[in-house]
């Protein structure tokens, strides 16, 4: 069966970009998932009908090399999506300069990077780029100082690059999850006076899964969605919007 289109997604092997690439390859598209660790990328059930490419999504230099080995594989990118991320919990006083860097470095920089070296060649073309924000980025929460500044920047970047690349046929959106349930949220998620209170700052009081986000990013990512660009979509139980009675 011919491929419904290509996309690309990096950070393919967590949870919301596995669930991702399973998603897009269950509906007929070709995927390459850019991964950390091919070999236990392999592990992944979720990324059995992905190409894997091995690369830090930190690394500048490396985007090329990952862009042509999918046009080389599939043909014309028609996508990508950027799905790394991190989760750093501590006032602006205790945060050294190292962590603030590295909060933003793969937070934010990947995804500057990712589009950086994409967009000539989409401008050729058109196509779809979804980054991945927070909730924290749009609603104050305390001890989230470094992770709400960057993804507050990804959100500055949705709407710049969005606005710089529309006469292209270029779309440019991202989503803001809640906390969802992931190996990356583990020590949130793993303590249980912890997770209630996580739980009872959403109004639909619960977090989210890695699909409901996905789910989201597929959606902004297809071409029928041809006049969505420069959105910030909440995915997030409520939680960047809404107060909860269980508070």
């Amino acid at each position: 069966m011919k491929s419904k289109g290509t996309y690309v997604v990096v950070g393919g092997n967590g949870a919301i970009g596995g669930a991702l690439v399973e998603r897009l390859a269950r509906a007929g598209h070709s995927v390459v998932a850019a991964v950390r660790d091919e070999e236990e990328a392999r592990k992944n059930p979720k990324l059995e009908s992905a190409r894997l490419f091995e690369m830090d999504a930190t690394d500048w230099e490396a985007y090329p090399n990952l862009y042509d080995d999918a046009e080389e594989a599939f043909g014309q990118i028609d996508g990508l999506a950027v799905c790394v991320g991190s989760i750093l919990l501590k006032p602006a006083h205790l945060t050294s300069k190292a962590e603030f860097e590295s909060v933003m470095e793969i937070n934010l920089s990947t995804c500057f990077a990712a589009i950086r070296s994409l967009a000539k060649r989409l401008m050729k073309t058109g196509g779809s780029i979804a980054l991945c924000s927070s909730a924290a980025a749009r609603h104050g929460f305390p001890n989230h100082d470094a992770i709400a500044a960057a993804k507050a920047g990804v959100i500055g970047l949705t709407l710049s690059a969005a606005a710089t690349y529309a006469s292209y046929g270029i779309r440019v959106n991202c989503v803001a999850p809640g906390l969802v349930s992931s190996k990356m949220s583990d020590p949130i998620v793993g303590n249980e006076m912890a997770l209630k209170a996580s739980q009872a700052m959403h109004a639909m009081g619960r977090i989210g899964e890695p699909e409901e986000v996905a789910s989201a990013l597929q959606w902004l990512l297809n071409g029928e969605q041809s006049w969505v660009t420069g959105q910030t979509i909440g995915i997030d139980g409520g939680l960047g919007s809404l107060f909860s009675k269980k508070r």
